[in-house]
C-alpha cells in the first residue's frame, strides 16, 4: 500500500473569507477532504503536516520544512495537497521540488482541486501554468499591499506592530501616536544629559545604575510580545540605543518611515534605503522633545562625529566582536593609535569583563594567520593530504540536520503537552488560571524552538550554497598571499567576523579567533 503525506496550509487571507463553510477556510476541512480522497485511492496516510497562518511564499514554514526533510528521507511515497498553491505559490519551488527533486526522491505529488499529478506526464504544462499564475498572484498582492502601506505612510499614519519607545498607539485613532508618559520621561532625560555634556555610553551606564529597563525589556514588561532582533538580547541600555534615540525625528513630532524595504516579495529580508527614499511627514503627533533642545543635541552630535581614519571606514569596522558578550567592538583613538574595545563593560559593572586590542596588533595577527594558511594551501601535497573541504561541510550539514531534528522533536513534545494540558482543564484536573499559566510557558518555549528551527534552516541553505559552489579557499588565499598589510576590501572579502577575548595576565596578545569567509 502506498504511503501518502497530507499537507495543509491556512493563510491569513483565508480567515477573511465571508463563508465559514468555504472548504478552504479551515485546516479541518482541508484535512477531511484529503483524508477522504486518500481512503478512496487506497493509500495509507503516513502523517498530516499542517501550517496554520503562513503564506504560500514563506519558505520557512515549520511543517513545510519537515515535509521536505521526510520526503528526502523517503518516509512516504506521495504528497497530497488540496491545491498546488497550498504547497507553494512560487514557480521556482514548483520547478525545484515538484518537477526536480520529488521525481529523484521517488515522490509523487498530487493536488486534487487543480488536478496536478506528477504521475500524469501530460499535465506538466498545467502545473507550470498553475505555478506561474500563483507567482503573479503573489507579485500582485505584494504590489497592492505595498501601495496601500506607502499611501498610509505618506498621510502620516504609523505603520507597524510596535511603536517607538516613548510613544504608544492611540486607541481612538488607528495609526496615530500618543505619548507614553513613563517612557517619555526617560527620553527627555537622555536628551538633557547629552546636552549637558554626558557621552552616550555614560548615559547608558546612568540608566542601568538606576535600574531603568531598556526599550525591549520595557515593551515586554508592558505585556507586548516584542521579539528583539537576533543577537540583541538583554535588559541593559547600550550605546546604539542611546545613539539612535538622539537622532530620531519622531521625538520632535515628525513621522519618518520607510527606512528599510524588502529585497523582494519572495523574501522577508529587509535592507536599508537611501535617505532620499524615506517617507517624512511633519507634525503628525505630539513632540516629546522641544525644538531648541533637539537643535542643541544635533549640533553637539555634529561636533563630536569624527571619521575613524581620514574620512574612510575603519579597517575592521563591524567585523570584531567581544568573545565574552558578543557585542560588536567599537573604535577608539588614543595618542594617534587606533584601538578596538568592548564598550559593553562601561554600560554596567556586571555587563562584561571587556575585550581590548589595538588595530595594529589585530592586523598583524590576521596577516600572520593568512600567510600561514597560504603556505599550507599552496603546498599541493599538504593540500591533498589535509584538505577535506566538501567533507567538512557535509559533516556540518549532518550535524545541523540532527540539531533541527532534535528541535522538531521537542516542538512536537510541547504540542502534545499543550493538548494534554487542555484535556486536563476540560476534565477539571487543572483550574483555568493554572492552565493559562502553564500553557503560556509551553507557548513561549514552542516559539523559541520555532526560532531555532528557522535559524537551522537558514544555516542549511547557506551550507547548500557553499557545497554547490565548491572549494574556493585555495583561489582566495592565493590571491592574497604574502601580505604585509590589509585593506578594507581584503577584510570584507576574507573575514566573516573575529572574536577577541580579554588579555590574560602575563601574555602580550589577547586570544583571537578568526572566522573566515572561505
Amino acid at each position: 500500500m502506498s504511503k501518502a503525506a497530507i499537507y495543509c496550509r491556512l493563510s491569513e487571507e483565508d480567515r477573511n473569507k465571508a463563508s465559514a463553510e468555504d472548504d478552504s477556510v479551515s485546516i479541518q476541512n482541508q484535512k477531511s477532504m484529503l483524508l477522504q480522497y486518500a481512503m478512496q485511492q487506497g493509500w495509507e496516510v503516513f502523517h498530516i503536516y499542517s501550517d496554520d497562518d503562513y503564506t504560500g511564499s514563506d519558505r520557512n514554514r515549520p511543517e513545510f520544512r519537515r515535509l521536505l526533510a521526510d520526503a528526502q528521507a523517503h518516509k512516504f511515497d506521495i504528497i497530497l495537497c488540496k491545491t498546488q498553491s497550498r504547497f507553494t505559490r512560487e514557480l521556482e519551488l514548483v520547478e525545484k521540488y515538484i518537477h526536480g527533486l520529488f521525481p529523484l526522491w521517488g515522490i509523487r505529488f498530487v493536488s486534487i482541486v487543480d488536478n496536478a499529478d506528477t504521475d500524469n506526464k501530460g499535465n506538466k504544462k498545467s502545473r507550470q501554468i498553475n505555478g506561474l499564475v500563483n507567482e503573479w498572484y503573489l507579485e500582485d498582492m505584494s504590489d497592492n499591499i505595498r501601495s496601500v502601506l506607502t499611501n498610509r505612510r505618506e498621510q502620516g499614519f504609523h505603520i507597524g506592530a510596535f511603536v517607538l519607545y516613548g510613544y504608544q498607539k492611540d486607541p481612538a485613532q488607528k495609526g496615530h501616536l500618543i505619548i507614553d508618559p513613563e517612557a517619555a520621561a526617560v527620553v527627555c532625560r537622555v536628551f538633557t544629559l547629552f546636552s549637558q555634556g554626558y557621552g552616550k555610553t555614560a548615559i547608558a551606564r546612568i540608566l542601568n545604575e538606576d535600574g531603568i529597563p531598556n526599550p525591549t525589556e520595557y515593551k515586554r514588561r508592558k505585556g507586548l510580545r516584542y521579539q528583539s532582533p537576533p543577537g540583541k538580547t538583554g535588559t541593559l541600555w547600550k550605546y546604539p540605543a542611546i545613539s539612535h534615540m538622539l537622532t530620531n525625528e519622531i521625538y520632535i513630532g515628525n513621522m519618518v518611515q520607510g527606512r528599510y524595504g524588502s529585497v523582494s516579495y519572495k523574501s522577508k529580508q529587509n535592507k536599508p534605503r537611501p535617505k532620499d527614499q524615506w517617507i517624512r511627514v511633519e507634525h503628525t503627533h505630539e513632540a516629546i522633545i522641544g525644538q531648541e533642545l533637539w537643535e542643541r543635541v544635533q549640533a553637539l552630535i555634529q561636533e563630536k562625529s569624527k571619521p575613524f581614519t581620514g574620512g574612510s571606514i575603519g579597517l575592521f569596522a563591524k567585523k570584531v566582536r567581544c568573545a565574552n558578550c558578543g557585542y560588536t567592538m567599537r573604535s577608539t583613538k588614543n595618542r594617534g593609535r587606533h584601538y578596538l574595545q568592548c564598550s559593553n563593560r562601561r554600560v554596567s559593572k556586571d555587563a562584561c569583563t571587556g575585550a581590548f586590542i589595538s588595530v595594529e596588533k589585530l592586523e598583524r595577527i590576521v596577516v600572520q594567520e593568512l600567510n600561514r594558511l597560504s603556505a599550507q594551501y599552496l603546498d599541493q601535497d599538504e593540500l591533498e593530504r589535509n584538505l577535506n573541504f566538501s567533507g567538512s561541510l557535509q559533516a556540518q550539514k549532518r550535524k545541523t540536520l540532527d540539531q533541527r531534528s532534535k528541535y522538531q522533536t521537542q516542538q512536537e513534545e510541547f504540542q502534545t503537552g499543550l493538548r494534554e494540558l487542555y484535556l486536563d482543564k476540560v476534565r477539571g484536573i487543572l483550574s483555568e488560571a493554572d492552565f493559562l499559566s502553564l500553557s503560556q510557558d509551553f507557548s513561549k518555549e514552542k516559539e523559541l524552538l520555532e526560532e531555532k528551527i528557522a535559524e537551522t534552516n537558514r544555516r542549511l541553505e547557506e551550507l547548500d550554497v557553499r557545497i554547490a559552489a565548491g572549494d574556493n579557499r585555495r583561489e582566495l588565499v592565493q590571491r592574497y598571499a604574502n601580505l604585509e598589510h590589509l585593506t578594507r576590501e581584503m577584510v570584507e572579502a576574507l573575514i566573516d567576523y573575529i572574536l577577541v577575548w580579554k588579555r590574560r595576565p602575563g601574555e602580550s596578545d589577547p586570544p583571537v579567533e578568526i572566522h573566515w569567509n572561505f
